[in-house]
């Protein structure tokens, strides 16, 4: 009896050891992960801070790349062209865009259900397309920025819509965005949640 409960007790103390050790790495392992999230998010918010300050002249005050260009000759410019306006424009609500989906993607998540990023991106595609189409002191330079801003706009808004893991069925794993109108899909949704529905009132 007493080798019995002096096994017992060796069993419980190695058990009680074994336990203790991965808890300890655990530990360890997320004080690591927590101090890798910090320096992330604040590399983040310096480099959007860098966006912010560098697309800033290029919104608000273009002339004033002007100043800083010029090399001291005595006939200064003191007008961009259309062509520079136009893409000091352009880079610089890109670089706000940007400097945005850095501060809201910072922290890096394993089960993504949104996506932040790609909504900032096809919001500043949308207004650059429909600056570049009312552009015409560039020439088709406007038309061609249009058109291909408008198709990532529209590709990243498709991807909003019918991307993601939450447009599948727990139950069954059909895509919610598959229909049986009309043509009686069997892969569809719907079908997919009656089938399971026979077999669970088959197996009862």
């Amino acid at each position: 009896m007493s080798s019995i409960e002096l096994e017992d007790l060796s069993k419980r103390n190695r058990a009680a050891r074994d336990s203790d050790k991965p808890q300890d790495s655990d530990s360890a392992q997320d004080l690591g992960t927590t101090r890798d999230a910090e320096s992330v998010v604040y590399w983040a918010y310096t480099a959007a801070g860098v966006l912010v300050a560098a697309s800033t002249p290029l919104l608000m005050f273009p002339r004033f790349l002007l100043f800083l260009a010029s090399t001291g000759e005595l006939e200064r410019r003191t007008t961009l062209t259309p062509l520079e306006s136009f893409f000091c424009l352009q880079t610089g609500i890109l670089l706000l865009a940007i400097a945005v989906a850095l501060v809201l993607n910072v922290r890096i998540r394993t089960h993504v259900e949104s996506h932040p990023a790609v909504l900032i991106f096809v919001s500043a595609c949308a207004f650059i397309s429909v600056i570049s189409y009312n552009t015409k002191s560039v020439g088709s330079l406007g038309l061609l920025v249009s058109m291909g801003t408008a198709l990532v706009c529209l590709w990243g808004f498709w991807v909003l819509v019918f991307e993601g893991t939450s447009r599948y069925s727990k139950k069954t794993g059909a895509d919610k965005h598959t229909s049986r109108f009309l043509f009686g899909n069997k892969a569809a949704a719907s079908s997919q949640k009656k089938e399971w529905k026979k077999q669970a009132t088959k197996s009862r």
